[in-house]
């Protein structure tokens, strides 16, 4: 009978420590799956066309629009941020109204910085036609500043410019250049 006794004993234990260990497998699984959930973003938006607005007095007036295929809002991170994993167009218009478009086949925006990191055949083209054409462009926009350390194309109305690297305020009226060429007209 003794026998028997510590025979189920053991029979029990070993169950016992099987089930703890299927149990603490299943766990760790659902903790894994949990880590996964906290890298997905937080919420996904296709077909994006966000129009910026102005109101003054009785009118409104278009400031900037943004167009992109797919949004990805990774807000739910330490450091939260937008992508646009299939690019982006952006239109944005001065005070009379004139147009500048940007695009890019990637981005991505800091929300806590306000920096734009666009990437992939980054094109500026101003009211005047003239374009800026980079592989990457970062933008500030809090300093409304804009600035690469890739090499980069500006095809103005007086002639091409081209380089590696440079820092700029949005109107490129401030435009520092860290390696340059190019036609330019000199005066004496």
């Amino acid at each position: 009978m003794q026998i028997q006794y510590s025979h189920i004993i053991k029979n029990l234990v070993t169950a016992f420590v099987v089930t703890l260990f299927f149990a603490c497998e299943n766990d760790f699984n659902d903790v894994q799956k949990v880590g996964v959930l906290q890298n997905q973003p937080v919420g996904e938006a296709e077909d994006i066309d966000l129009k910026y607005t102005e109101f003054k007095l009785d009118s409104v007036r278009l400031l900037a629009n943004l167009i992109s295929p797919k949004m990805l809002d990774y807000s739910n991170r330490n450091f939260p941020f937008r992508e646009f994993p299939d690019g982006i167009l952006l239109k944005i218009y001065d005070d009379n109204n004139k147009l500048t478009t940007i695009t890019s086949n990637y981005a991505i925006f800091y929300t806590e910085t306000n920096i734009i990191d666009l990437r992939g055949n980054v094109t500026i083209t101003t009211h005047e036609n003239e374009t800026l054409v980079t592989e990457q462009l970062y933008y500030n926009e809090k300093l409304e500043w804009l600035f690469t350390n890739k090499s980069w194309v500006f095809n103005r109305t007086v002639g091409p410019l081209h380089g590696l690297g440079f820092d700029s305020d949005k109107d490129f009226k401030n435009f520092q250049m860290l390696e340059m060429g190019g036609d330019f007209e000199l005066e004496n």
